[in-house]
């Protein structure tokens, strides 16, 4: 009973900081906004209060502009497809031609005559895995095409007709809205997931399934785990299925990801985890998500300073807050693009692992940050690379094949690769420090103290390392780090780094009080 009233003078305090921190972020913010507002690259006319509206981040712009069409067709695709689903009782290889033919014909219109590539390449997997599955190599071979194919995709730059012959050029004016060799980034996960599952339902010992089908259960607290499928029958391997998962519109462009086995099983039996009114919650709160989202960019123009280079004229603390702003900017935009889709495919009858379940300002390590930004990406890694890497035995040597992969898979870009490379510096401390504080367990209440402080403090200490390999990666790239480095490193910056330290130290332990009072109500 004496620790109560302690805590609860620590969390007062606590709010009482992150409410000031907020207030000093926000009318700063503002200001920079305002002031630079004239020389900003990337401002549209907005419709907030005569507030220009910051469109720079072209991933952004492109999703936003294309909302109205793409609601349209979602719209059209769901209503035919449960139609004839219902109407008909259509299950697996019914509703796997239904959803092909419509995702070709959607297939068509961003891609256009670049949907021959996808389907080739599709059709050489496939025969390969089919042929070689029953040999030991073939998750190798799978693994080794799979690769070729993304770096090839990107180095020809989705090809020229005219490379196969100047009979074929005249197709290269006939190559869709989107490029193509983007989106098929997602097509290589696909095309790596049906090939390993099928080798592993037919060489089922290779795999240790128990483990992993554990953990999913867990992270999905009880539900239905269709990412943990493993028992498919040969038969359902088919053509028509592969291909529709390739293709499946809801989720062809920027996913989530479901594995080869989830997605099939769902096609025979729709997902019963939520309901029509869950659904319709789900549809709400992506709303105002969105007029959230509407609002920070009319506001405040956080990603117009990095694309235009102007954070590199302001001083440290003010490139720490548009730092700060970015990684929110970034963490809401693929928030409302992941969950867009991923509502499109419940509705459609199909459930995806969550991406970003939780907040980015409510992830005080790595690993728990990795595990909620691209969640589904992170258990496809765990299921077909993590695991049959030798999994926690081989934790340290792993994560290096792992982001490496990732930063290679989303672009061939050096500043990818030195994110990659940055994070697995700042992650092995991190398992280290982890692996010592588990072996610890402090009986007295000094004990325990200090070992939460030391957390406290660790954790501060991640989310430094954490949002500067973001920025790397994501924002200034490698030549821009010497320009924050400068920036950060000179006696006038102190007093700045001192205060951003502090508040991640806060925001931890705010995030302490969080898990506890969670903890609490569960139990």
């Amino acid at each position: 009973m004496g620790g109560m009233p302690w805590k609860r003078v620590e969390l007062a305090a606590l709010v009482l900081y992150a409410l000031g921190f907020y207030l000093v972020v926000i009318r700063k913010s503002l200001r920079l906004s305002h002031d630079y507002s004239g020389r900003l690259y990337g401002l549209r006319a907005g419709s907030l209060a005569g507030h220009l509206n910051d469109l720079s981040d072209a991933q952004w712009r492109n999703f936003r502009g294309n909302l109205p069409i793409l609601t349209g067709v979602m719209a059209a695709f769901l209503i035919l497809v449960n139609t004839l689903r219902y109407c008909y009782g259509l299950k697996g290889r019914g509703t796997a031609l239904a959803w092909l033919i419509l995702s070709l014909s959607y297939l068509c219109y961003l891609h256009g005559a670049c949907v021959v590539f996808i389907l080739l390449i599709a059709l050489i997997n496939y025969s390969m895995v089919k042929i070689f599955a029953h040999y030991k190599y073939c998750t190798s071979l799978i693994w080794s095409f799979n690769l070729s194919v993304l770096i090839l995709n990107r180095v020809y730059e989705g090809y020229s007709f005219s490379l196969f012959g100047q009979n074929l050029s005249v197709l290269d004016n006939y190559r869709g809205t989107f490029r193509w060799h983007i989106c098929f980034n997602f097509v290589v996960l696909r095309m790596i997931s049906f090939g390993c599952d099928y080798c592993w339902t037919i060489h089922s010992s290779h795999f240790d399934h128990k483990k992993h089908i554990q953990k999913c259960q867990v992270c999905y607290s009880g539900k239905t785990c269709y990412f943990a499928l493993q028992g498919l029958s040969v038969d359902r391997y088919t053509f028509l299925t592969y291909l529709c998962y390739l293709t499946y519109a809801p989720l062809y462009i920027a996913g989530p990801i479901v594995g080869y086995n989830a997605f099939a099983a769902q096609l025979e039996v729709p997902q019963k985890n939520y309901s029509f009114a869950q659904i319709s919650l789900y549809g709400l709160r992506w709303i105002l998500s969105f007029l959230l989202m509407e609002g920070m960019t009319h506001f405040f123009h956080y990603n117009a300073f990095v694309v235009s280079r102007l954070w590199q004229q302001l001083s440290p603390f003010e490139i720490f807050i548009i730092s700060y702003g970015v990684l929110n900017f970034m963490w809401l935009k693929f928030f409302l693009i992941w969950r867009y889709f991923r509502f499109w495919s419940l509705v459609g009858g199909v459930e995806t692992p969550e991406n970003m379940p939780k907040c980015i300002n409510n992830c005080h390590d790595l690993e728990s940050f990795w595990k909620s930004w691209h969640a589904s990406f992170n258990r496809w890694l765990v299921r077909y690379l993590y695991i049959p890497l030798g999994g926690s035995r081989r934790k340290l040597l792993s994560i290096w094949v792992i982001f490496t992969f990732v930063a290679v898979w989303h672009d061939l870009e050096w500043k990818l690769v030195s994110w990659a490379w940055l994070t697995c510096l700042f992650f092995i401390p991190e398992i280290l420090v982890k692996s010592l504080s588990n072996k610890f367990q402090a009986s007295s209440s000094l004990g325990m103290l200090v070992h939460r402080e030391f957390k406290a403090i660790a954790g501060a200490v991640t989310i430094s390392c954490l949002m500067v390999a973001n920025l790397v990666g994501y924002v200034v790239g490698p030549s821009g780090i010497k320009v924050l480095i400068s920036k950060m490193a000179g006696k006038e910056a102190l007093p700045a780094l001192a205060f951003i330290f502090t508040t991640f130290y806060v925001g931890v332990k705010l995030m302490f009080h969080i898990r506890e009072a969670s903890s609490s109500q569960q139990g």
